[in-house]
């Protein structure tokens, strides 16, 4: 399953880039994220890792993820466990002041859950619009 979602904020990309760049920051953007806790020291680069708690369709994961790309027009995460491989992948631009992000999401089911897939995409899609508008409203608030 994949959705994609574009959010434009009136901040600079380097700021938006480092906020984002914490994935402990989706605790607060995200409306499907419980908690979201770094799982190792030193600073937020590539290689950095967090243990995400979430809640998705009535039920509730834990994720591994690791910050895999670190640039300053893009950040990738891949977000792992047993049932499930999720990839966000956010792309910047900045435009004068202002920085549209371009915010890519992929869950790859594992075993049985692969033929629930299909049935989850609505709910996907609605938690997809739900992460654009409070990413929105907090970004402008940086």
């Amino acid at each position: 399953m994949k959705v994609q979602r574009t959010v434009s904020v009136n901040r600079p990309q380097t700021a938006v880039v480092a906020y984002l760049a914490d994935f402990g920051n989706t605790v607060y953007w995200d409306p499907g994220t419980i908690s979201c806790e770094r799982t190792n020291q030193g600073p937020v680069d590539v290689g950095a890792t967090w243990r995400n708690v979430s809640s998705f369709n009535g039920r509730t994961s834990e994720l591994d993820y690791r910050l895999e790309r670190l640039e300053p027009a893009r950040l990738v995460f891949v977000g792992r466990n047993k049932q499930a491989t999720a990839t966000d992948d956010l792309r910047f631009a900045a435009d004068g002041a202002a920085t549209t992000i371009t915010y890519n999401a992929e869950i790859q089911f594992n075993g049985l859950l692969r033929v629930a897939g299909p049935f989850l995409h609505g709910r996907f899609e609605k938690l997809a619009d739900e992460v654009q508008t409070s990413l929105q409203a907090v970004l402008e608030t940086l």
